[in-house]
C-alpha cells in the first residue's frame, strides 16, 4: 500500500504503529546504505539508522517535516552520521592529546582518578536535572545539535531552548564549582 506524504506524517502523529512499519520497511534499506556511505560500517550504519527511527517514534507528537518524510529521514541520518564522525574525531584527538599529555606526567594514576571523579559528578549533575533541562543539554553539549536544531526536533522555540542551555548550565555550575575549585588547587600545586 502506498501512502502520501502528509498522510503518512499525520497517521504517525497519530500513533498509527502500522504507517510506521510500513515507513520503516519502505527506507530501512536505502537509509542503512547512505549511512554507510558516511560510517563504512555495516552494524553502526544499521544502529544509526535504527536510532533515527526510534527517536521517530519515540518524538511522532512532536514530529516536523518540509512535507517530505523521505527528505526529513535522509536529512536525520545525514546529521547522525556526521554527528557520530565529528565526535569520533574529537574523541581520537582527545585521547590523542590526554595520552600524550599523560605519557609526560608521572601522575597519571591520580589523573586518571580524578578525570572519573568528575565525569562520575558530570553525569549525577546532569540527573539532577530537570528533564527537558537535561535533554537540551545533552542534545547540545553531546550530540553537537545547535540551538535550532534542537528547536526543530523538540517542537520549540529557540527562545526556550536558550533559557533551558542557561538554566542547565547555571545549575552544573553551581553542582560542580566546589569540585572543579578542588581539581583547581590540585593542579596549581603540582
Amino acid at each position: 500500500m502506498e501512502y502520501s506524504d502528509s498522510t503518512v506524517i499525520a497517521l504517525l502523529k497519530e500513533g498509527s504503529e502500522k504507517v510506521f512499519e510500513w515507513v520503516f520497511k519502505t527506507h530501512f534499506k536505502s537509509l542503512h546504505a547512505y549511512a554507510y556511505t558516511f560510517l563504512k560500517d555495516d552494524e553502526l550504519a544499521e544502529e544509526v539508522v535504527q536510532n533515527i527511527f526510534c527517536r521517530v517514534w519515540e518524538k511522532r507528537d512532536q514530529l516536523k517535516t518540509d512535507g517530505s518524510i523521505k527528505a526529513y529521514l535522509y536529512r536525520a541520518v545525514h546529521n547522525e552520521s556526521l554527528n557520530y564522525l565529528k565526535h569520533q574525531k574529537v574523541k581520537v584527538n582527545f585521547e590523542t592529546y590526554y595520552s600524550g599529555q599523560m605519557d609526560e606526567q608521572n601522575d597519571y594514576a591520580s589523573d586518571k582518578v580524578m578525570a572519573g571523579e568528575l565525569e562520575t559528578r558530570i553525569r549525577q549533575a546532569m540527573l539532577e536535572l530537570p528533564q527537558q533541562c537535561r535533554i537540551i543539554f545533552q542534545m547540545s553539549r553531546f550530540e553537537a545539535l545547535k540551538y535550532q536544531q534542537i528547536a526543530d526536533q523538540m517542537g520549540l522555540s529557540v527562545k526556550t531552548i536558550e533559557n533551558q542551555m542557561g538554566k542547565a548550565l547555571k545549575l552544573m555550575r553551581l553542582k560542580l564549582a566546589e569540585f572543579l575549585t578542588l581539581l583547581f588547587f590540585i593542579w596549581i600545586n603540582r
